[in-house]
């Protein structure tokens, strides 16, 4: 993808130019660059990602804007919305430390920073003024706090006089946004830097690589805030879910290949590359090996003939350390049947347009939403209702989008039918929301991080 450059920036834009001003009223001098990093929608790959498996993302037009000035020593961050995330100030950006107990909006920006300055080495750092303005909607299951991570770390870069490859920084991102506690995969990082206007991505791990896909014509993928939200970094849910998945891997790993391989794996993808299976073979293997409902922290432990403090220090983590109860099967089912669609998704991109198509592609992101609701337990109340809404006002697929248990849908609607289906979600879903700005949008892919010099 090559190293991130900065461009000249278009002053002729008029949020731009006010962005720009916002900058020297807070900081009373004008900006050295502005950094744009989008949100992001998962088309299909829920949850996925940190098990070695493909995504299907696409950057959406709606993003966050980081100003960036040097200054002497230390950190002064701003939001636009200093209402609701209050302002930030370091003396110092050496040794940085994040905590995990209490997440902040600079937790993240403090993630980014602090994996630039020690992959790089980087002693001292430059000090840096900092203003952010965003459109992406917190909590909503779009990645605005990944973007906060990669806007940090361009921030590092360039007020440091560094540069790096996109691929290089998007698995960087990935890694420090793990400072917070949240044990992710790279989907989001990896988006919203390497994406490409007009095209949607297919996204694989381990090593990095990324796809462009042409979306079919005919039809439009609107994103709806079921407006229930739900902080990832703040309860342990989503870690609930790494180490169902790294125990299942575990385990299946123990009964299919020789030896103590099963010890050094913990993603599902590397158990069906080590054993020659295909995904269906393993979808027969997790109802076989993973055969009970429910696994005991007991159960566990028998399985995998391991102590109690080897599960805890090498496969829990900090926030599911007490977790007693286990479901596996469902994780890996949903994990291997997820996989699949993926793949089977990019080849209807291929294959072209027609109406066949889109229907295909929507019966493959309401299978994804079915999966995640009922085998992964990611839903919500509101979210499933605003998908079954989608799917009664016309959409030809539906599904939850981001890490789940509240935030968006994402939904594949026919190009003739949106101007009512918008009209029909405001008057189904949202008849009772006071405020409905934004509250649901039309969507096309969009551009990845852009740097420019003020």
């Amino acid at each position: 993808m090559g190293d991130i450059l900065a461009e000249a920036i278009n002053t002729a834009d008029q949020r731009i130019r006010q962005f720009l001003q916002q900058f020297k009223d807070q900081f009373g001098s004008e900006a050295g660059h502005v950094i744009r990093v989008p949100g992001r929608v998962n088309l299909i790959g829920e949850h996925i990602d940190y098990c070695g498996y493909a995504v299907h993302p696409m950057a959406i037009e709606q993003d966050i804007l980081v100003g960036v000035k040097r200054c002497t020593n230390g950190l002064d961050l701003v939001n636009q919305d200093s209402s609701l995330y209050k302002p930030y100030k370091l003396d110092s950006l050496n040794n940085l430390e994040i905590s995990t107990e209490k997440i902040h909006w600079w937790s993240y920006f403090l993630c980014g920073l602090k994996g630039i300055y020690e992959e790089m080495n980087i002693e001292n750092p430059a000090g840096i003024q900092v203003f952010v303005a965003g459109q992406i909607p917190p909590s909503a299951g779009l990645s605005s706090s990944s973007a906060l991570v990669v806007g940090a770390a361009a921030a590092a870069l360039v007020s440091n006089g560094k540069t790096m490859d996109r691929s290089e920084l998007a698995s960087l991102c990935a890694r420090a946004e793990r400072y917070i506690g949240t044990q992710g995969g790279g989907m989001d990082q990896a988006i919203e830097i390497l994406a490409v206007e007009g095209q949607a991505k297919l996204i694989e791990f381990n090593p990095l690589q990324a796809y462009d896909v042409q979306l079919p014509h005919g039809a439009v993928f609107v994103v709806a805030n079921s407006l229930q939200e739900k902080n990832k970094a703040a309860s342990n849910e989503f870690n609930s879910r790494v180490v169902e998945c790294r125990l299942a891997a575990k385990i299946l790993g123990k009964r299919l290949l020789q030896g103590e391989d099963w010890k050094d794996l913990t993603k599902l993808r590397d158990v069906q590359i080590k054993s020659g299976r295909s995904l269906d073979q393993m979808k027969d293997e997790v109802e076989k090996i993973l055969c009970k409902q429910e696994y005991t922290r007991e159960d566990v432990l028998k399985e995998l003939d391991i102590s109690d403090a080897y599960l805890r220090k090498n496969i829990l983590t900090a926030n599911t350390g007490d977790l007693n109860l286990f479901k596996l099967q469902q994780r890996a089912r949903h994990v291997f049947s997820e996989s699949s669609r993926v793949y089977q998704f990019q080849q209807i991109c291929q294959q072209g347009s027609g109406d066949g198509s889109l229907k295909a592609l929507g019966d493959l992101m309401t299978a994804s939403h079915v999966s995640c609701r009922d085998d992964y337990e990611c839903s919500a109340p509101r979210l499933d209702e605003l998908v079954e809404s989608a799917l009664k006002l016309g959409a030809y697929g539906s599904r939850l989008t981001g890490a789940g248990w509240g935030g968006c849908a994402v939904s594949l609607v026919p190009v003739e039918k949106v101007e009512s289906f918008m009209e029909g979600l405001l008057n189904m879903f949202y008849k009772d929301v006071e405020n409905k700005q934004n509250v649901a949008f039309v969507t096309k892919p969009g551009s990845g991080l852009r740097l420019w010099k003020a």
